[in-house]
């Protein structure tokens, strides 16, 4: 765990030690206080991957050669569903709270939208069809 875990588990408990010390009519300033945080960390964290991905095409085109594939690493992965799972906490207690049922099920139905735009992105072969994954077995073995 490094530096920066640390510090937003620190913030998780702060938050939610100041939501029992305030109680409910604090909760949502609070929430909205924590995902403003969390949005922060993403947003730094997307930032340090396209400045490292476009210093890394532009070296790969300073030598004229063709353009790197987009790493997908299984921590990359992993951290991907790991920010699901913890914004989904929230999400679901926002949706819950305000809508009830309609507000849960719009909830994770973003979740599990985002999530499946994810996999498809970086796994296109999962959502293709089985019949063209057969006509793509078919191929391998013609050559």
């Amino acid at each position: 765990m490094d530096a920066r875990d640390t510090e937003f588990k620190k913030e998780l408990d702060a938050t939610l030690q100041a939501r029992r010390e305030l109680g409910d009519e604090y909760e949502s300033a609070l929430v909205d206080s924590f995902l403003e945080k969390v949005d922060q960390r993403i947003d730094g964290a997307v930032e340090r991957r396209v400045r490292r991905q476009m210093a890394e095409q532009q070296m790969v085109v300073a030598r004229g050669s063709r353009s790197p594939k987009p790493t997908d690493s299984w921590g990359e992965r992993f951290g991907f569903g790991i920010v699901s799972l913890i914004l989904a906490i929230p999400l679901s207690a926002i949706g819950g709270g305000v809508a009830h049922l309609p507000g849960l099920l719009v909830a994770w139905a973003g979740i599990v939208g985002v999530n499946a735009f994810q996999a498809a992105r970086t796994h296109p072969e999962l959502f293709r069809g089985r019949r063209h994954r057969e006509s793509a077995k078919d191929d391998a073995w013609e050559d």
